[in-house]
């Protein structure tokens, strides 16, 4: 048995998020059933992380595991692209460690959530559309706040099987190009909903709703009632997921 990374992305909004489910079509779902029946058997697959419904990624990372003596990762990145939906590509593939793992092997995750401040058609289902002008500066001094703390239940959707609420934030920032703005956002784990109630209570922030204070005390109350609302997921990208280079450590 040999163990595979798989590097893929994808356009979200035609989907009920990347996990298997019973009712609606999920990304992890499509890509499985396209490899069973390429490889002519049942070939589940791990992703990185869980990404909600509508949210895209320009860069996922998922593992499966092949009885195939020598498998042709370039033939079949190429077969599964020809087999799956417009809206789903897989970049590359490449055998890996038998004990790595996308999901607990990932070091960091990198998301970007995209607002637009202008009505415009090409980006109506790629940015979150909201009226008015942000203010920049108090945004990223709360973003920079994020530092401080390593409890995010106050950002977290409740009632999830996670052990701890705890994430190290390593990158938060707000730029605002034109009439966008785009925040950046990379930690070594992220909670259910996490980054879209994070960017919920920032724009509150930058709307004067919320100050600096206000922002640390909702951290600090652990409650998700006292956080902002969580975003849309149609202008969320996991835009990077990194690992260590020994995963590719095989031993010959």
């Amino acid at each position: 048995m040999k163990r595979y990374f798989m590097y893929l992305s994808y356009n979200g909004t035609n989907y009920n998020g990347w996990q298997t489910q019973p009712n609606g079509t999920t990304i992890q779902q499509t890509i499985e059933d396209a490899l069973s029946v390429i490889l002519r058997v049942s070939t589940p697959i791990v992703g990185a992380g869980r990404t909600d419904a509508k949210v895209h990624a320009r860069t996922m990372v998922a593992h499966f595991d092949s009885e195939i003596k020598e498998l042709d990762v370039h033939n079949l990145t190429d077969r599964l692209n020809g087999y799956l939906p417009n809206d789903i590509a897989i970049k590359k593939i490449e055998q890996v460690k038998n004990d790595a793992h996308a999901r607990f092997d990932a070091t960091y995750r990198l998301y970007r959530y995209y607002v637009v401040t202008e009505k415009d058609p090409f980006r109506q289902d790629s940015h979150f559309r909201m009226r008015g002008e942000l203010d920049l500066e108090a945004m990223n001094k709360c973003a920079n706040a994020l530092f401080d703390y390593t409890d995010f239940t106050s950002f977290s959707k409740l009632h999830t099987d996670v052990k701890t609420n705890n994430c190290k934030i390593m990158q938060a920032s707000w730029l605002k190009n034109g009439s966008e703005y785009i925040f950046t956002i990379k930690a070594d784990r992220f909670l259910r909903n996490m980054v879209r109630a994070i960017v919920g209570t920032l724009i509150d922030v930058g709307k004067g709703k919320l100050n600096e204070t206000d922002f640390r005390q909702i951290i600090e109350e652990q409650n998700r009632c006292s956080a902002g609302i969580s975003v849309p997921g149609h202008a969320l990208y996991l835009e990077e997921v990194g690992y260590n280079a020994d995963i590719k450590d095989i031993q010959k």
